[in-house]
């Protein structure tokens, strides 16, 4: 019987490092956006209450996928990462999300300041990761996507 070694990670370990460079801040910020977005769900009041407290659920479910998503991406390129609460909120060190109750107008403000914030980062991956590894790029790509629509989503109940 023979005993081979099977290497971890099929990446390049400088491809890795530069990738994970790019996806950590993605990590981050959604993982603040997934604590961010349920600390709104709860205190969420007024105008369009159930649509923008059920939405907001469903912004937390997304954002949780996505940030396990770009975390195992790091993973499989044979990086660990660091999105323990102090990492995260060394990231988000400021949310939009309201510390107690407000009004659905305000908490929808806040998040999608919040999620903007989250798009830049990504946007930032998307760019860097452009010459490094492209199958990073695409899952950041289409994360970007879905944060795009759930903003929409929020977005549509205070626009004109």
């Amino acid at each position: 019987m023979s005993t081979s070694t099977i290497a971890t990670t099929a990446a390049d370990p400088t491809v890795a490092a530069a990738a994970s460079q790019f996806l950590s801040p993605v990590v981050l910020g959604l993982q603040g956006l997934t604590l961010n977005g349920k600390q709104a769900h709860w205190h969420v009041r007024g105008a369009n209450f159930i649509g923008v407290h059920e939405f907001l659920d469903t912004l937390v479910g997304h954002a949780g996928g996505w940030a396990d998503e770009a975390a195992e991406r790091i993973v499989a390129l044979g990086l660990p990462i660091d999105a323990r609460a102090q990492k995260v909120a060394e990231k988000v060190p400021s949310t939009g999300a309201p510390a107690g109750f407000a009004q659905s107008d305000d908490v929808i403000a806040g998040i999608v300041k919040d999620i903007d914030a989250v798009i830049a980062d990504l946007d930032a991956a998307i760019d860097g990761l452009d010459e490094i590894d492209l199958t990073s790029q695409d899952i950041v790509i289409g994360i970007k996507a879905g944060l795009e629509k759930d903003r929409w989503f929020l977005v549509a109940h205070v626009a004109a």
